[in-house]
């Protein structure tokens, strides 16, 4: 029992000291060659914790190795922008001037639920608004919205606010249409209806729902288009 403690204690000790050394960074801030390391390191160390057979050197030796490893990629990666970005890879922008690059979205395996989720999080409703939305290489988005559309304080203006929706309907924006699937239940509750969506596609020379990446609802009662890439 005593052995299981101690060599226990052992592994924890070198896994924080490992850690430690990899830099003070929270999870999804790493790169993904170092959230690897990390999976690896918990994994030698949990082996030789549970199995007492298994010699102690058989958890710290590769625990040392992927260190090593691990700093020395980060080093390469500190000294080179080349090896950086075949490292860790570069960043992609996946909206730009409130135009989604499918490009983008495909090479990522990022879908639009999930883009327009992230804009959520960033409290920014209508991708129209949005100047730039980059992917960075440890999986976070930042969004850059367009200058007009930047928050400011009305406290400051001494501006009294209130909510401004359009007759009919005052939540948040609906998804009518993404990636060429029509939502029938969003178009009920923004009460419009299929005729008035079609007439809406035609202003912008779209001719079928299939055709159409992303059609959305704003609270204001405008409807944000974007045809597919072909």
């Amino acid at each position: 029992m005593i052995i299981v403690v101690l060599r226990t204690f052992i592994l924890y000790t070198l896994v924080i000291v490992a850690l430690r050394l990899m830099g003070k960074r929270e999870i999804g801030q790493l790169q993904p060659f170092e959230l690897v390391v990390i999976i690896m390191i918990s994994e030698f160390a949990a082996i030789p914790s549970q199995n007492v057979g298994i010699p102690l050197l058989s958890g710290i030796i590769p625990i040392l190795v992927l260190l090593l490893t691990n700093l020395i990629l980060a080093w390469i990666s500190l000294k080179s922008e080349k090896a950086r970005a075949i490292i860790c890879g570069t960043p992609s922008i996946l909206i730009q001037r409130g135009i989604i690059s499918e490009i983008e979205l495909k090479k990522n395996c990022y879908n639009l639920t999930d883009l327009i989720e992230e804009l959520r999080i960033k409290t920014v409703q209508n991708i129209a608004d949005v100047e730039f939305a980059v992917l960075e290489t440890n999986g976070q988005l930042s969004v850059f919205t367009k200058s007009q559309k930047q928050p400011s304080n009305p406290e400051d203006s001494q501006i009294t606010t209130h909510y401004e929706g359009y007759e009919g309907y005052d939540g948040l924006p609906l998804t009518m249409i993404m990636d060429g699937k029509l939502n029938t239940n969003n178009l009920q509750q923004g009460n419009k209806d299929l005729k008035w969506l079609k007439g809406e596609l035609k202003k912008h020379s779209i001719d079928k729902i299939e055709n159409v990446l992303l059609a959305s609802l704003d609270s204001y009662g405008s409807l944000y288009v974007q045809a597919k890439q072909h």
